[in-house]
């Protein structure tokens, strides 16, 4: 009895630090995901606490030292799209010719946008790029939170929302595009540049 009373402590102890450790450092970009998923700071925040609950709760599931992360992130998404059933509502779904018609030579042509997306990520992350992002369907919002905001590699958000690597890729792509439509004004303003636009200029120009 002694032996299972220490091992059950020593588990305890091990796990609250994992949890204060490997989980409580990312509470912030847990807040500003669940924030941006729900549009509301008291959903948010019950979002960011049931996430936080169900992985203090499943923390044997979890593998020390892996990404911790990434683990919360799928917890959360999986939280909200749960409060959506409750409401009897669902989040926007992307139609399968969202991504069927995705190829490669699409996502060759977007690289051009990279130019743009960083600088509106990197330099001009204001009230306009919020409310942009925000008005994106729930399935391209998340992709361009999880892999232009927060870093996530392709494969990590595969895992945390659940589809194919080639379903991300397109969904980003989309996203990327519809998120450049909205902040193009906005950005020329500020005296950004669309340098894949600069670029098809200046070839056109030499070829005259």
């Amino acid at each position: 009895m002694t032996d299972r009373k220490l091992l059950v402590s020593e588990d305890k102890a091990k796990y609250d630090r994992i949890f204060n450790e490997e989980f409580l450092p990312h509470i912030d970009a847990l807040k500003t995901f669940a924030f941006h998923l729900s549009y509301n700071e008291e959903d948010a925040n019950d979002l960011v606490q049931e996430t936080y609950m169900k992985a203090h709760r499943f923390i044997f599931k979890y593998h020390e030292g892996t990404n911790a992360k990434a683990w919360l992130f799928k917890i959360l998404k999986n939280a909200y799209i749960n409060e959506y059933r409750k409401k009897s509502k669902r989040p926007n779904q992307v139609e399968l010719e969202d991504y069927l018609n995705y190829s490669e030579e699409a996502e060759d042509r977007g690289s051009g946008y990279l130019d743009l997306r960083a600088e509106i990520f990197d330099n001009m992350m204001g009230d306009e790029v919020t409310i942009s992002i925000n008005a994106l369907p729930i399935d391209f919002r998340t992709v361009i939170l999880l892999c232009d905001i927060e870093g996530f590699t392709y494969e990590e958000i595969s895992k945390i929302i659940d589809v194919p690597i080639g379903t991300v890729r397109s969904r980003l792509f989309r996203a990327r595009n519809m998120l450049k439509d909205k902040l193009q004004k906005y950005a020329e303003s500020l005296g950004y540049t669309n340098k894949r636009g600069l670029k098809k200029k200046k070839s056109s120009s030499e070829e005259e």
